[in-house]
């Protein structure tokens, strides 16, 4: 079957295997240094908010949402959200998430480009993943009757490469604004040289899930077109 062949085992299946793993890390790193308390025991919260403000950024809200590892900074609203683990929450877990997130934020502030690529794409983006696979099937089928009809599956292709281009862009603005919550905490000494060192490991496996990301889309990318080239 289309969703079941040789390719997509030889191919999306170990970037799939990667991405699982990535995100059990992520969660088994998050959880093991959320049980500890920062030494001056700031909440993530807070050092959102001293990252913000050395930042010029007063207006930016924080709220608190449910949910775990749901952090986000909502650009529209200009509000970061903060999840039920990370908000009241004064290990270096915690405070490096929240920094993180504070990151996006001034991102957005200082007007860092890979950001602005990705929400500006965000739309065709997701008008793209809904069209690739009836394009793809389509041009496909047809082609049976007309071989130009196999620039509809190819049409679905570029449509999909839509969604490998954003998570492209957002590869770095994931990493940057790791940087910046790492270079402010340790600035604003929000936590100790130890307590850094945790920090960075939470955000180091956080980034792997968007290095997985790329690499399954990348693989779904190469087996679509794969699959197009072979039928013509």
């Amino acid at each position: 079957m289309f969703f079941y062949d040789s390719l997509y085992i030889l191919l999306v299946l170990p970037a799939v295997i990667f991405s699982m793993i990535a995100s059990a890390m992520v969660k088994s790193t998050f959880n093991k240094y959320s049980k500890f308390r920062s030494h001056r025991g700031i909440t993530g919260a807070d050092a959102a908010r001293r990252v913000l403000d050395a930042n010029g950024l007063y207006h930016v809200g924080i709220q608190r949402v449910s949910g775990n590892l749901t952090d986000h900074y909502d650009p529209r609203a200009n509000v970061i959200r903060l999840s039920d683990a990370t908000y009241d929450n004064t290990s270096p877990a915690a405070i490096g998430v929240a920094a993180h997130e504070a990151g996006h934020a001034v991102q957005h502030a200082v007007g860092y480009m890979p950001i602005h690529i990705r929400a500006a794409i965000i739309p065709i983006t997701n008008i793209g993943a809904k069209l690739t696979m009836p394009l793809v099937l389509l041009g496909i089928l047809l082609s049976y009757y007309g071989s130009i009809f196999i620039y509809l599956a190819y049409a679905g292709v570029i449509c999909f490469s839509l969604s490998t281009l954003f998570q492209l862009v957002t590869l770095p603005t994931e990493f940057n604004a790791s940087r910046r919550a790492l270079a402010a905490i340790e600035q604003y000494g929000l936590l100790d040289r130890e307590e850094l060192g945790q920090t960075k490991k939470v955000l180091t496996a956080a980034a792997m899930t968007y290095v997985a990301a790329l690499a399954v889309s990348l693989m779904q990318l190469l087996r679509l077109v794969l699959l197009v080239q072979r039928r013509r």
